[in-house]
């Protein structure tokens, strides 16, 4: 699938979490600078899928693409979301949400960027972790025994759950399979824009304060995607630290807006969303 665009620009965001009315507001001021606008929106739009319908559908109506790929919270069945469907049901679900509105996700064909700094293929993941960014020389159970220790436990072990598969890792190393399966079959000529809430490379998890938590962070597996699949630029939210680094001479743009305490300290100034393409010294 290809797109027209020849102008505007490729944006990202991530970790919405619209919940919280300031973040709601936050997103309502949200808008492009042109119609040709495309905007990836890389997980945590919310907890309940009514919110997730919202946002999406609102930024929908403003961007000329949207793209989503889900994080861990759009997959917690929580009490308070009427919608009760947990695991692969819960995901399926959204995939629904989404092509009802017009936004793009994992399960579509890969859209084609072919505005400035194209052509690159845009590739949303759903890939999840598996607890293989733990501590040096632990086991999964040693970790977790540490995470509660320290108190710094992810609530995707109360709210995520894995059905039908007998647990997240279970469920990583089916969605990492499948898709590679996708991925070595795109056009490998084109680059790629890899997008996933999650950490592709457990380097870029070193910042947290708590190791112990890098665990709910990702997988091993796709440590070496950003140069497999030739990407230009990697995009991940999920540790609420945006900042840009570079691995083996890849970008890698960590995009989440956050809770408001967060943001309110780290975009005081400037757009909350981050260009993607053209580049810096490409404008």
């Amino acid at each position: 699938m290809s797109s027209k665009t020849t102008t505007g620009r490729l944006l990202a965001i991530s970790d919405l979490h619209v919940a919280y009315p300031e973040n709601r507001t936050a997103v309502e001021s949200l808008r492009p600078q042109s119609d040709d606008d495309w905007l990836l929106v890389a997980g945590d739009v919310g907890e309940r899928i009514a919110d997730v319908e919202w946002a999406l559908g609102l930024l929908k109506e403003r961007f000329a693409t949207v793209v989503w790929a889900p994080g861990n919270h759009e997959l917690w069945t929580s009490p308070q979301d009427p919608d009760q469907l947990r695991g692969e049901e819960r995901y399926q679900r959204l995939i629904q949400v989404c092509r009802r509105l017009g936004v793009l996700t994992p399960e579509d064909p890969y859209p084609v960027w072919t505005g400035p700094g194209g052509p690159v293929t845009v590739v949303p993941l759903f890939v999840l972790y598996d607890y293989s960014f733990r501590p040096p020389g632990t086991t999964r159970a040693e970790a977790l025994d540490q995470a509660y220790d320290q108190g710094v436990v992810c609530r995707d072990e109360l709210l995520l759950h894995p059905q039908p598969y007998p647990s997240r890792e279970a469920w990583c190393e089916a969605r990492v399979r499948e898709t590679e399966l996708r991925l070595d079959a795109r056009d490998p000529n084109i680059p790629t824009v890899l997008v996933n809430h999650f950490p592709l490379l457990r380097e870029t998890t070193r910042i947290l304060r708590h190791q112990v938590f890098a665990q709910w962070c990702g997988t091993e597996h796709t440590a070496d995607w950003h140069l497999r699949y030739r990407a230009a630029v990697v995009v991940y939210g999920h540790l609420h630290i945006p900042r840009t680094t570079w691995h083996d001479g890849v970008r890698f743009e960590e995009v989440s807006l956050g809770y408001p305490r967060e943001w309110r300290r780290q975009h005081r100034t400037g757009s909350l969303l981050r260009q993607l393409l053209p580049a810096a010294g490409d404008v």
